[in-house]
């Protein structure tokens, strides 16, 4: 399978992956705004409950991003939607995150890169931030207590970390306790009144992305 070129309009490709194809969908920052020397990669939900690229929480995450000059790419996990491969609790998933994380430093050099993900994807993203080195880390109800984050190494980039407040997936007391046990500073956003998926708060967690990293973001290119 030939790698492909970094898209100059958003698009849906393939990538070739550890086990197989991987579905990649880049989207460009939104027409009203400055592009930024910035790509983030936003990583979906468990697999095996559903998650997919498109999950309404990825999407907006995504969006949020591009709306402030962003270049954002979601992909499917192995085994999900049109990419290969079996769905490996994790292992396989980080190795699927970097050969992304990979072409896109390969295809924009110079650019920033950041990683965002939501619940499982959390995971992932964190488990693999310590290999990538991203310059910023987004992790949305990062689900301590589901999955063994004793083994991960800690980020040393800027990290925000947003929990729905009645979370009835991940226990936000749980998330709580593992950020005030690990002693890492990340900026923790509270939402209040919010489960799991954000129904009926996706534009809380718009809010919530945008002014968390906005004080990050690059200045645009001249």
């Amino acid at each position: 399978m030939t790698t492909p070129t970094f898209p100059t309009r958003s698009d849906t490709l393939t990538l070739p992956g550890p086990t197989g194809a991987l579905e990649v969908a880049v989207d460009l920052p939104e027409d009203d705004v400055a592009a930024l020397p910035l790509t983030v990669i936003v990583c979906h939900p468990l697999p095996t409950e559903g998650g997919t690229m498109h999950n309404k929480v990825v999407t907006m995450t995504a969006r949020s991003l591009r709306e402030l000059g962003a270049t954002t790419v979601r992909f499917n996990f192995r085994g999900t939607g049109e990419s290969e491969g079996d769905f490996d609790e994790g292992r396989g998933e980080v190795d699927d995150l970097r050969t992304v994380a990979a072409w896109v430093r390969e295809q924009r050099p110079g650019q920033r890169l950041w990683l965002a993900g939501f619940s499982f994807g959390a995971y992932v993203s964190l488990a693999a931030a310590a290999r990538i080195e991203p310059g910023l880390l987004i992790s949305i109800a990062p689900p301590a207590g589901r999955w063994d984050f004793d083994s991960i190494q800690l980020p040393t980039c800027p990290w925000i970390v947003i929990q729905g407040e009645e979370d009835e997936i991940v226990d936000p007391q749980a998330v709580y306790d593992w950020l005030d046990e690990i002693g890492v500073a990340a900026e923790l956003v509270r939402i209040p009144d919010s489960g799991h998926f954000f129904h009926r708060k996706l534009m809380d967690l718009r809010g919530a992305v945008k002014n968390g990293v906005r004080q990050h973001l690059p200045a645009a290119d001249a």
